[in-house]
């Protein structure tokens, strides 16, 4: 299904919770909707499946206006953070509630309960009760039951963040294919970046009520078009600096505090315009010359180690180094360089670096 928004805004009193947001979703795809807590995440999607009804303007499925109709008119599921199964049903009951309660008959209710159930490969529990399955085991359950309604859109709000990590990028990876091979349009909420980057089609960054910025996960973690979008998605440094140097192709150099000399991407700023960069710490390299930085933390990841610094410009500037390499020491002197390809300006916000990247 065809999702449209047209200058949507939901008010609670005073209060915008969603501010004049318009936006549209193709058939079949895997959206996610991105944001720090109480940014009006899991507003828009209650306003999208009926939930709420929206204080100012409309939304369209396949082109039919459905802002007025509710949600069970709406053919949309929904599968909620605190996995809202019924404690005293079965699972084939649970999964078969929406069939039942549409007056099927029982053979057709058992059909959809086992081939929703084999989706999930969970038609070896139909016969358990909630109680008895594990949190991960649970939440397929609640997909297959939202799934079993018929729906061709499927709202998901938050559906990961109770469970346990190992838990979580399992069934992240699950849903995507099962969705992808039903062809139900999709829009997941969550506040974890790598949840977002990993299976969807395109991000909605959200802030504050309002759309930062839409982008496929690539885009958006390489060329951001906003401070907040860099800060917010994935990991990065940010410097503020001078625009001291353009060439016709657009090319920048830029000034740090304390005038050390930066290369960067293309920019629309101007030579003496007040800016900031971005660089994320795998652009970011030790050499024999360049910004002078000491090494204040050094932190295990796993496959690779991540090293702090504070460098010579005050600036704290993390770089990453592979497990396998020999790993700095805490005290040392380094010199760090950066890929002028992969170093984003942006133009200094007038409100300040520290109020453009608040997550409130």
């Amino acid at each position: 299904m065809k999702i449209k928004l047209e200058n949507i805004s939901m008010k609670f009193g005073d209060l915008y919770a969603v501010r004049n947001i318009s936006l549209s979703v193709a058939k079949g795809e895997y959206l996610t909707v991105l944001g720090p807590s109480g940014c009006g995440k899991t507003t828009l999607i209650k306003v999208i499946s009926g939930i709420w009804k929206p204080t100012e303007g409309r939304v369209t499925v396949d082109g039919e206006d459905v802002t007025d109709i509710p949600m069970e008119d709406r053919d949309t599921g929904y599968v909620f953070q605190n996995i809202a199964l019924f404690p005293n049903m079965t699972i084939r009951d649970n999964v078969g509630y929406s069939p039942r309660v549409k007056d099927m008959a029982q053979d057709e209710v058992d059909d959809i309960s086992k081939g929703h159930l084999e989706l999930v490969k969970m038609f070896d529990r139909a016969g358990m009760f909630p109680s008895e399955l594990s949190g991960g085991e649970q939440q397929k359950v609640a997909i297959a039951r939202a799934l079993a309604s018929g729906s061709k859109m499927l709202m998901l709000d938050e559906p990961l963040s109770a469970l346990d990590a190992r838990v979580r990028v399992e069934l992240r990876y699950e849903i995507r294919r099962l969705v992808k091979k039903l062809g139900i349009t999709v829009l997941h909420v969550t506040h974890d970046q790598e949840e977002a980057m990993s299976v969807s089609d395109r991000i909605i960054l959200m802030r504050a009520g309002g759309i930062q910025e839409v982008g496929t996960p690539l885009d958006m973690y390489r060329s951001p078009k906003s401070i907040f979008a860099a800060y917010f998605i994935g990991e990065t440094n940010l410097m503020e600096c001078t625009v001291s140097g353009k060439t016709r192709t657009g090319k920048i150099t830029v000034r740090l505090r304390g005038g050390q000399a930066v290369r960067a991407s293309k920019s629309d700023l101007e030579v003496g315009d007040p800016a900031v960069i971005s660089v994320r710490p795998e652009n970011v390299y030790a050499a024999k010359d360049g910004l002078k930085a000491e090494i204040i933390g050094v932190v295990f990841m796993g496959t690779y180690w991540k090293i702090r610094t504070l460098a010579e410009t005050t600036d704290y500037i993390d770089y990453n180094v592979s497990s396998n390499d020999e790993v700095p020491k805490k005290g040392d002197r380094v010199y760090l360089v950066f890929n002028k390809k992969a170093t984003k300006v942006f133009a200094r916000p007038e409100e300040g670096l520290e109020e453009a990247i608040k997550l409130e």
